[in-house]
């Protein structure tokens, strides 16, 4: 398949407004793991036109449970086997990767050229940082994150919250591994849907949740 074959398939499906609005936009993922990489392959399947995949781990067979990848991807850096799955997807998206640990000092030099961020990150203090600085270090960078969403729990507590116009939170903001609830494909692809469903209506001008 070609990328003018996907493109062209992408129009049938969205229409040309839609298709060339969500073509010219961006987006970048910080985190690539459970959420992260559904949010990313959410996004190439509708279309978004330029995505920056960020992440500095490895494939883990851990990780086979909930995320994108696949037994011949362990070992492999997660920007690779998910660029790679991606291109599979669709071959016309422009995908940049940064094989990076994302701290305080470098997230908004990474970042600050793109309108929206996915917060993806497991830990409660990475999420935290990220917001905290790409809210006070860049001018306009919205930030979609997310919070609650281990274990098996009911699909209808995980929601989309707005906090502010550069600030979405997704999850339901309580179940946590540190509550001894383990991370599952069902909540977890749950959340990052939501995550990559308000990453598309922020692209197109929807800031409502």
């Amino acid at each position: 398949m070609t990328a003018e074959e996907f493109n062209n398939a992408l129009i049938e499906r969205h229409g040309i407004k839609i298709y060339e609005k969500l073509k010219n936009s961006k987006a970048a993922i910080a985190g690539l793991g459970g959420l992260g990489s559904n949010v990313a392959v959410a996004l190439a399947r509708a279309g978004v036109g330029k995505l920056l995949l960020v992440d500095f781990d490895n494939v883990d067979i851990t990780n086979l449970n909930r995320q994108q990848y696949f037994i011949e991807d362990i070992g492999k850096k997660k920007t690779d086997a998910l660029t790679k799955i991606i291109r599979k997807i669709n071959p016309a998206a422009e995908i940049d990767s940064l094989n990076i640990k994302v701290t305080e000092e470098n997230a908004s030099k990474i970042f600050k050229d793109y309108e929206l961020v996915c917060e993806c990150f497991d830990k409660a203090e990475n999420k935290a940082m990220l917001i905290n600085t790409l809210l006070t270090e860049t001018e306009s960078t919205a930030v979609i994150s997310a919070t609650g969403m281990a274990g098996y729990g009911s699909s209808n507590t995980i929601s989309t919250k707005k906090i502010n116009d550069r600030l979405y939170i997704c999850g339901d903001g309580v179940s946590g591994i540190e509550q001894g609830l383990g991370l599952m494909a069902p909540r977890v692809g749950i959340c990052a849907m939501h995550e990559a469903n308000m990453a598309l209506r922020f692209l197109l001008g929807i800031k409502e949740i």
